[in-house]
């Protein structure tokens, strides 16, 4: 009987421990929430002071989709720089060169 009573208050004693750590943790988790308010509200306060002086707009500092460089050559059409005279085949000098054109000098075929 005596060995049982010791096993009951080892489990108490971690359950005891336990409730500590989760007292601990909410303590813990109440002074990360209050820190993250306080830091936020002077990072907010040095986000404004920075668009006053720069007089950004929401454009500046959140532009919409891809940079202009980017958006302006996607997609684009090349115009073919090679011709295959006996197929009529072009090709634009770019990607994986055609089999007309591979292990040739290419400058006969330019167009």
């Amino acid at each position: 009987m005596h060995i049982h009573n010791v096993h009951l208050n080892s489990t108490v004693n971690q359950e005891a421990s336990y409730r500590d750590l989760l007292k601990e943790r909410e303590a813990l988790e109440q002074r990360i929430k209050d820190a993250r308010r306080r830091e936020l509200s002077a990072a907010v306060a040095k986000v404004r002071e920075l668009v006053a002086e720069f007089e950004l707009t929401p454009q500046d500092v959140f532009p919409s989709g891809r940079s202009t460089r980017a958006t302006s050559t996607a997609g684009t059409k090349v115009p073919p720089k090679y011709r295959n005279p006996a197929t009529g085949q072009t090709w634009t000098g770019r990607g994986k060169p055609p089999r007309w054109i591979q292990n040739e000098d290419r400058e006969k075929f330019a167009i």
